[in-house]
């Protein structure tokens, strides 16, 4: 099993790279943000490797990390997501972005992908929910404010502004990210008022 190719850039493909090692070109599958962050043809690249074999067919898929491998990897072991669509989410989302997205439940997010329907985004946030963490560094208060359940327990300047930023149309998972990082900038007496303005410039920026 091949678990990591570096060579030079041969080619490109729509969705492939053909990377060159002393003379043999690997055709490697990879996400459209992979594929963007590789050199151009003739210089050096080394990708992370996940060999899929089939009756078939053996397939070779690359990434820019092995974080990024790891969540393909995940990614396939919800119902209804083959490599095809585990790589189109990773085109549309970085594996911290990933993390966060599934952590806070933000179905929209990972809903952007190519491919992925509102059904399908809901089951892979509920699947995965609990294994993100091990993936990506979400803030733990993140992830609780983001449950509208959760956040009643938080401090009530917390919550109250939380619920001010939902109410000004930002989702529910972005202002508890801008509030919670906003919480950890101003310490836990903050006052709501400085909370919202705050989240309002985490959001912006």
């Amino acid at each position: 099993m091949i678990g990591k190719l570096k060579g030079l850039v041969d080619s490109y493909g729509e969705d492939f790279v053909i990377v060159d090692v002393h003379g043999v070109g690997y055709v490697v599958q990879c996400s459209s943000r992979t594929l963007q962050s590789l050199p151009k043809p003739g210089e050096a690249a080394s990708l992370a490797i996940e060999t899929q074999v089939r009756e078939d067919a053996i397939r070779l898929f690359g990434f820019a990390s092995d974080a990024e491998r790891d969540w393909f990897r995940l990614l396939q072991n919800v119902q209804g997501v083959g490599a095809k669509v585990a790589l189109a989410i990773l085109g549309v989302l970085p594996p911290g972005e990933l993390g966060t997205a599934i952590a806070t439940q933000d179905k929209a997010m990972v809903s952007r992908a190519p491919g992925v329907g509102p059904k399908l985004a809901a089951r892979i946030v509920a699947e995965l929910k609990d294994k993100a963490p091990a993936f990506s560094d979400v803030d733990p208060n993140v992830a609780r404010l983001a449950g509208a359940e959760d956040s009643r327990s938080a401090p009530k300047p917390v919550q109250d502004a939380v619920s001010a930023l939902v109410n000004l149309g930002y989702g529910r998972p972005q202002a508890a990210a801008a509030v919670a990082a906003s919480l950890k900038a101003l310490g836990e007496n903050a006052e709501t008022s400085a909370l919202i303005r705050r989240g309002l410039k985490e959001l912006a920026g």
